[in-house]
């Protein structure tokens, strides 16, 4: 079952659902994309970490570039092990990694955004003033807090703009892995302007800054975190299928109804889709206008008709009943609509 081709190129298929050719492309610049991720993150958080001083906030953000990591590698890995195609004990395939994935990251994203909320509540409840020294460049000494913001300005700039590349590589691959990536890197400004706000303040005698700008960063990791941990957790058990960016349910359900209703043999249709990770599988209940089963030709086109909507509805099985299950479909009301 499913949307196989001809093709052996490994990397062009989930599973063994064969990727249409933009999803292919999309799916190649999204690995490009992460590597190029995981390169930059290399360069920054050194960098970072060379002038952290005794600064909360830029130990914050130095922590916050450091998960960063995380989701890049999770899509990663993910990605290799999806593409494995479904075995005797597998049968459903490997999408579940996707999810896996996703709650890696975002419980060590919960479990660190709680603790850095905890650390810099405790700097500015005991009132901790944090000295930032001088540094010694080409002759010149310098407060090292210009060197703090300088490096923040610009760590903050490249993470927006790959934030906004893989936003628009995640609609089209339905990752949410992807989406939760260029979603925090499209928030990395404002952890770099916190903690530059913050080391100014410090400058500036206001010994408090530092400790809430690292307050802020925290907060801002604890959300992602959290944001991430319930998308992950939703999608794991099996929660209604919903857009790559969980806003709302994903259009396909009630564009297969709408197709199945239609159909001269069919009375009423109902769909429950089920999430793997990038592919849907499908199972509709269709009551039949006879009252019996139709020919095996006619659910063979309606299967067809459906899978060809949208390359992500992978496995789907059609099964007429004499009316609609309500222990299966429980939005259902007793005359058979949804609540």
């Amino acid at each position: 079952m499913g949307k196989s081709g001809g093709s052996a190129d490994d990397a062009a298929r989930f599973g063994h659902t064969e990727l249409p050719p933009e999803q292919s492309k999309a799916l190649s610049k999204a690995v490009k994309l992460e590597w190029l991720t995981i390169a930059y993150l290399a360069v920054t958080t050194f960098v970072v970490f060379l002038v952290l001083g005794s600064s909360q906030a830029m130990k914050a953000a130095w922590i916050e570039d450091l998960l960063s990591f995380l989701p890049p590698i999770a899509f990663l890995v993910a990605t290799r092990i999806i593409r494995r195609r479904p075995t005797e004990r597998h049968p459903y395939g490997y999408h579940r990694a996707v999810g896996i994935a996703h709650l890696v990251a975002a419980v060590a994203l919960v479990v660190m955004g709680t603790y850095l909320i905890v650390d810099s509540g405790l700097g500015l409840i005991k009132a901790e003033h944090p000295p930032i020294g001088g540094i010694e460049l080409f002759g010149q000494v310098f407060w090292l807090g210009w060197l703090m913001i300088g490096v923040m300005a610009m760590t903050g700039i490249v993470p927006v703009f790959l934030g906004h590349a893989k936003m628009k590589l995640a609609k089209q691959l339905h990752d949410k892995v992807l989406y939760a990536d260029a979603d925090m890197n499209k928030a990395d400004w404002m952890t770099a302007l916190a903690a530059a706000v913050g080391v100014f303040g410090i400058g500036l005698g206001l010994w408090w800054a530092d400790a809430v700008a690292a307050l802020i960063i925290s907060i801002s990791i604890l959300r992602d975190g959290i944001k991430n941990l319930r998308g992950a957790v939703g999608g794991l058990i099996d929660t209604k299928a919903r857009t790559y960016d969980d806003a709302e349910p994903h259009p396909i359900a009630d564009r297969i109804d709408t197709y199945l209703t239609g159909l001269d043999w069919v009375v009423e249709a109902k769909s429950r889709i089920r999430d793997e990770g990038h592919v849907f599988h499908v199972e509709s209940f269709v009551v039949t206008a006879a009252g019996r089963p139709p020919p095996m030709a006619r659910l063979i086109d309606a299967r067809e008709a459906c899978t060809n909507m949208d390359w992500k509805v992978q496995d789907m099985v059609i099964v007429p009943v004499p009316e609609l299950p309500r222990e299966f479909l429980p939005g259902l009301t007793a005359s058979g609509g949804e609540r």
